[in-house]
């Protein structure tokens, strides 16, 4: 290829006038160098510092130009593609990377959702009880002497629920109570309001066995009664020394409230040698005054000291009905020769029963049930023992005296309470005797009418007070 070259100004221009090679074209053809436009002379513009030329000063197309274009042609498609390419590269780039963030942020979302809440959120801290503490439960120190924890642990497996039904098909619930195990094949002893003398009984024990239970002996004059149940290798509890019992000394008592089974309640000992008497027989029982809850489905049940030993039976019929926290068990000392008797023999004997049911005038409370079973007010200054019921059964029943009457005397001593009545019977008389005993019958206007009887005091060999 020849080259031919221009001075201008001191400056050498070169120019290509032979090309030995055919061109491609864009549209794909091929071009000789005699296909070119021809070059025009055009005086090309300079750099006004540099003095180099940059160009011609007419921006339409020239000869020049048109062969750049031409020889550029396959480099722009080239360049397009390479764009192309880079574009569709950054989208798939830009796709891989959302798609990542996405997983990503599902994967991590939970935790930085907790994260988030925990910045607002009230932490609660629960920790359980230090290695080894279960074992204190039945831990005892030198003297013997368990904790509460210790006690119910030991005592709990004596202690039994009493079910008392209307008939053998136990359709009819009529109460539930409490008991304690005596021996290990099946005496218990429990108290004498929670059973029916023709009852069916069911007696449950801590190891939820259900056993049908018989009535060995039932003493409703204390509130004492026995079962029995066939069964083998119970639990019997270890019965105490009452009289050793000291004011402020720890107990607890555990009895079935309400069908609550195995219901451990505490307290301590608020006095000794209480003389109570039953709200349902009038009878003076030896009793022990605790703080330790005591409610009706206790009664029958235990209150226990803190060498795992029974000193006293609990009953709701010795519970105070007017102040809170007065609670009364028999001690153990005095129902024990009870329990013997009723075991040995089904009844105590030397019992005597009149065969009347009373409400005595010892108080206000008793006076104004009185007139209300009347129906009008007693005449001032008369006393006497209101007879409630007469047992069919009795001899007094076949004397005058008739349900709505009063005793007033027993052989000439005046009454007018239980205690009256019951000392001035056992002073002189005991079961076979005849007692004479001046009634009185009051008339709705006040008029008292007086009139003697003699009646047979009965061996009560039934229990029934």
């Amino acid at each position: 290829m020849d080259e031919k070259k221009k001075s201008y100004s001191g400056k050498e221009i070169f120019f290509h006038e032979e090309i030995d090679v055919p061109l491609d074209s864009p549209d794909g053809r091929e071009y000789n160098k005699d296909d070119l436009p021809p070059p025009t002379a055009e005086t090309p513009e300079y750099d006004p510092f540099m003095y180099e030329p940059i160009g011609f000063p007419n921006p339409d197309i020239k000869s020049g130009q048109q062969a750049a274009e031409f020889f550029d042609g396959r480099g722009h498609k080239r360049r397009e593609r390479v764009i192309i390419a880079l574009f569709v590269l950054l989208i798939i780039i830009t796709i891989i990377i959302g798609a990542g963030g996405i997983v990503y942020d599902i994967r991590t979302s939970s935790q930085r959702i907790a994260d988030v809440s925990n910045l607002n959120q009230v932490v609660i801290y629960q920790n359980g009880k230090p290695e080894g503490a279960d074992r204190l439960i039945n831990t005892v120190d030198e003297n013997g002497r368990y904790s509460t924890e210790g006690v119910a642990s030991v005592v709990r497996e004596s202690i039994v629920e009493i079910y008392t039904y209307k008939n053998a098909f136990k359709s009819e619930l009529v109460g539930t109570g409490s008991g304690v195990i005596l021996t290990g094949d099946g005496y218990i002893v429990t108290n004498a309001h929670v059973l029916e003398a023709e009852g069916f009984h069911e007696v449950h024990t801590a190891d939820e066995k259900v056993y049908s239970a018989q009535i060995i002996g039932r003493d409703t004059k204390t509130d004492i009664a026995v079962l029995k149940i066939t069964a083998s290798s119970l639990n019997p509890a270890v019965l105490g020394n009452s009289d050793e019992v000291v004011v402020g000394e720890q107990v607890i008592a555990i009895g079935n409230p309400a069908g609550l089974t195995g219901t451990v309640t505490n307290g301590i000992i608020s006095a000794v040698n209480r003389s109570i008497r039953s709200d349902s027989t009038g009878f003076e029982m030896n009793c022990l005054q605790t703080n330790a809850a005591i409610s009706p489905g206790n009664s029958g049940g235990a209150l226990v000291n803190m060498y795992g030993q029974v000193i006293g039976i609990t009953s709701s019929k010795y519970v105070s009905g007017y102040y809170e926290g007065l609670g009364f068990a028999i001690t153990i000392n005095e129902a024990k020769p009870i329990i013997e008797e009723l075991i040995n023999n089904g009844f105590i004997s030397g019992r005597f029963r009149i065969g009347i049911t009373l409400i005595d005038m010892s108080n206000v409370q008793n006076m104004a049930v009185v007139r209300e079973e009347l129906g009008f007010d007693i005449p001032e200054g008369f006393s006497g023992i209101y007879i409630n019921d007469i047992s069919e059964d009795s001899d007094i029943a076949n004397t005058a005296l008739q349900k709505g009457d009063f005793l007033v005397e027993i052989n000439g001593i005046p009454i007018k309470t239980y205690d009256e009545l019951y000392d001035a019977i056992t002073a002189s008389y005991g079961a076979g005797d005849y007692v004479p005993a001046t009634c009185a019958h009051i008339d709705a206007d006040g008029t008292i009418t007086r009139y003697n009887i003699e009646f047979m005091l009965m061996e009560d060999t039934s229990g029934n007070y």
